[in-house]
């Protein structure tokens, strides 16, 4: 009986495991580092199309005055350049939602950029922090960034 039992829940098994496929193609795991290479390409896009808000959702900040004043800065410094990837690397050396990204890109003059940031990933989303100018919430102080003293 205890036989039986074995063979009829095997059977079952493989009727699930045929009814599941994919007619016989395997999907790739998708790797850790693709939403992380995904927001540097969409970054270098913001760029190029001067987008104010292609820049402030990269960045996953709030569509404010603030970030909308920075977005600009950047994009005067940067923006409307035509830039090509030549090389990027993803290293997720601070865990699995937080990294670092090495971009190597070539503007359409042949000037060169080559820049460092930190890629999180917040709720599945994966942004770049480039703005350093969030105003703290009300009623907090900002840490220091003095050199510490003796008492």
């Amino acid at each position: 009986m205890n036989r039986r039992r074995i063979a009829v829940a095997a059977l079952a098994l493989l009727a699930l495991a045929g009814c599941s496929s994919n007619k016989g193609e395997a999907k790739p795991a998708a790797s850790p580092t693709d939403g992380a290479r995904q927001a540097v390409t969409d970054y270098i896009s913001a760029l190029n199309a001067r987008s104010t808000t292609g820049l402030i959702r990269i960045g996953g900040v709030k569509d404010e005055p603030w970030s909308q004043r920075e977005a600009a800065k950047i994009l005067a410094d940067k923006g409307g350049r035509g830039w090509k990837i030549s090389n990027l690397e993803i290293n997720h050396d601070m865990g699995p939602n937080t990294g670092s990204a090495h971009l190597s890109a070539t503007d359409k003059a042949g000037k060169p950029m080559n820049d460092t940031f930190t890629v999180t990933r917040d709720k599945g989303t994966w942004h770049l922090v480039v703005f350093t100018g969030q105003p703290t919430a009300p009623g907090k102080t900002p840490a220091s960034t003095a050199t510490p003293t003796a008492s």
